[in-house]
């Protein structure tokens, strides 16, 4: 087994940057899809209140290495305010996202939760006061307006879980606002550490109302979660420091591709029409925001948007 690692990773040394950092990201939607399909099947016998505490208590024994390896740096910030709004809002982010993955069918989940960087776009104008011109607000609203095809209000009943996936997607958005400002003096370990430590005790308090002891089988779906959803974040924020945004962004559609698959194959659930033509417009908005603001960074002197 060592020797098949070592050869995959040179196999993969060797790949242009480029296709490294697509094969990243594409390998992060898949850790993205099992870890909602593993909330989604725990969620048929345990609160996902309760799974979301343990998901990032093991999270924290998955940190332990870093610990080790690193000592208390990972601590040093002089944002610890920051920090901790960050923690509050991604711990609302993912009661309200299992508790939407327990009631709502996994695909729809992942196309309405693409809209988490539409928010950001919107609240980035309010908090950090940056400039958004008229091709990204068309683009915003292009996004907004596959979630309304998605949901089909009027035509169809709006369910809880989706509403749960859109706050999810609104407090996400705002996360990931603290995590631009943060990012400018803490590390993305820094960033990671903190949020494991201020998200596993916030996560408990609710999830005391609904405790129930996991069983074994129970505890190894929930180290499934924990593991997919820790390779999620470390190759997604590989995959962008291997290669461009434009470059890698295409790739996250597969997230909506594999919980297509993952859905079928464990749930029997089929995607309607409406969810992929509304899904992929959110998608194709996010991307095209994503893509805009890398080239904006770029271009900063010129001080296009």
């Amino acid at each position: 087994m060592p020797a098949v690692l070592s050869r995959l990773l040179r196999l993969y040394s060797d790949l242009p940057t480029n296709t490294r950092g697509m094969a990243l990201m594409a390998f992060a939607t898949l850790c993205s899809a099992v870890m909602q399909a593993s909330v989604r099947h725990l969620s048929g016998g345990m609160h996902p209140f309760e799974i979301a505490f343990f998901r990032n208590l093991l999270v924290l024994v998955i940190l332990i290495p870093w610990f080790i390896r690193y000592g208390l740096a990972p601590l040093r910030s002089s944002k610890l305010h920051l920090h901790g709004l960050r923690g509050l809002l991604t711990t609302v982010t993912m009661l309200s996202m299992f508790t939407g993955l327990a009631l709502t069918p996994l695909a729809q989940v992942t196309a309405l939760f693409f809209t988490a960087p539409l928010f950001a776009t919107v609240l980035a104008v309010f908090f950090l006061r940056e400039t958004v011109r008229l091709r990204r607000w068309m683009a915003v609203l292009f996004g907004f307006a596959g979630t309304f095809v998605v949901l089909r209000p009027g035509l169809v009943a709006i369910d809880a879980g989706s509403l749960l996936v859109i706050l999810a997607s609104l407090t996400w958005g705002a996360a990931l606002i603290l995590t631009k400002v943060l990012s400018r003096t803490d590390s993305a370990v820094s960033i990671t550490v903190y949020m494991a430590l201020i998200m596993t005790p916030l996560s408990f308090v609710p999830a005391l109302f609904f405790w129930e002891w996991p069983t074994w089988t129970q505890l190894g779906w929930l180290t499934v979660a924990a593991v997919a959803g820790t390779g999620n974040q470390i190759s997604v924020s590989q995959a962008l420091r291997e290669a461009d945004t434009s470059v890698v962004m295409p790739m996250d559609f597969f997230r909506l591709i594999w919980a297509a698959l993952l859905g079928y194959a464990i749930f029997a659930e089929v995607p309607d029409l409406f969810t992929w033509i509304g899904g992929t417009m959110i998608f194709a908005s996010a991307t095209y925001i994503a893509v805009r603001e890398s080239k904006l960074r770029r271009d900063r002197p010129k001080g296009v948007s």
